[in-house]
């Protein structure tokens, strides 16, 4: 399966921009992956039966969940993408339900930036493009926001 981009682009169209949903969707997983560490630690670490039992049955579930939440995590940011070209910007996520945003660059009005003090320092946030009759679209928790909306707005 190839990326939305390259089935959408119309003659004389050329990507100017791309980014994508931030690793820190990743975040919950790679907690999950530290603490099943420390649980499996812990049970080569006690002496008694139960607890090596206990700990290694808590273990697994965490293991199994920090799975689950790595595998909905990489699914996320591989079925988005957000691209800016040389004449409109353009969102998509989903996979079998696909949800997209299409604006003209002649239509944006303006581009928003939102970040929290973690998305400063860990370079994401919420860009809320506003166009002009057209409304306004958020693309949430995005990889560097300031670069995406220099890309918009630069013409």
């Amino acid at each position: 399966m190839g990326r939305y981009i390259d089935e959408i682009l119309q003659p004389g169209e050329k990507v100017l921009y791309s980014t994508n949903a931030h690793w820190m969707f990743y975040l919950p997983a790679i907690a999950a992956w530290i603490v099943a560490l420390i649980l499996l630690i812990l049970s080569r670490a006690a002496t008694t039966e139960g607890v090596v039992l206990l700990c290694l049955s808590a273990s697994a579930v965490v293991a199994i969940a920090a799975l689950y939440w790595s595998a909905k995590a990489w699914f996320h940011r591989w079925t988005t993408e957000t691209d800016v070209t040389n004449l409109r910007v353009i969102h998509k996520t989903g996979f079998i339900k696909r949800r997209t945003f299409e604006m003209s660059l002649d239509k944006v009005e303006s581009v928003d930036v939102n970040q929290s003090i973690l998305g400063r320092i860990m370079n994401y946030g919420d860009v809320t493009v506003r166009g002009v009759g057209e409304g306004a679209e958020t693309i949430r928790t995005i990889a560097s926001p300031l670069d995406f909306r220099s890309h918009i707005t630069a013409r």
